[in-house]
């Protein structure tokens, strides 16, 4: 990453594609990342490029095993270089999203998702037909990244929209550049995985 990210960073889901993806841009309204999982995979893979044109290949984020609740997201830029990686919190996500960012096995951030009642609710409503299709605009998950003292250092919210992913991801505390990698891919291998909530 050439400079540092200018928050808010607004993360939205390309319509009708095939595979995931979405473009991030900052506050300058620049383009920051282009986001594309890869389908048809035993292990999950997502590309991250700096545009749409996917000309130019920023990281990748990796599976360590076929897709299961513990499985851990490894990150590497696009030398190979290894920035640390996320792991979701098993059993505990089905009531609250929960994850850990962990760097050479030491946890760094960790992401919860901010209302449980809001998941609840959210996932109700999107069984309800026709209904269901408003849960999207109604409730709007939210997930803090916080450091194991408690500070919290970011915050990633969906924006209300009907028929796309609209997120939002602020700033709270200062990070080192290696931490604003880590955060950036934390936040994105995050919508990824939960892309049906909201």
């Amino acid at each position: 990453m050439a400079q540092r990210l200018q928050f808010p960073l607004q993360m939205s889901f390309k319509l009708m594609a095939v595979a995931p993806q979405f473009l991030v841009k900052d506050a300058r309204n620049q383009p920051v990342a282009y986001v594309k999982q890869k389908l048809f995979r035993l292990k999950e893979a997502i590309s991250v490029f700096a545009n749409e044109k996917q000309d130019q290949l920023l990281y990748e984020i990796k599976a360590d095993r076929v897709i299961d609740f513990s499985a851990l997201y490894h990150f590497t830029d696009h030398q190979g270089v290894a920035l640390g990686g996320i792991k979701r919190r098993g059993m505990r996500s089905i009531w609250r999203a929960g994850f850990e960012v962990l760097d050479n096995g030491v946890t760094q951030f960790s992401i919860n998702e901010k209302s449980v009642m809001t998941r609840f609710l959210d996932g109700l409503f999107s069984e309800i037909p026709l209904i269901g299709l408003l849960s999207g605009y109604i409730f709007h998950p939210a997930y803090q990244v916080t450091r194991p003292d408690g500070t919290l250092v970011a915050e990633l919210t969906k924006r209300p929209a009907l028929f796309e992913g609209l997120f939002t991801a602020e700033q709270m505390a200062p990070v080192n550049e290696r931490e604003e990698q880590q955060l950036l891919l934390s936040l994105m291998t995050v919508l990824l995985l939960e892309r049906t909530r909201g």
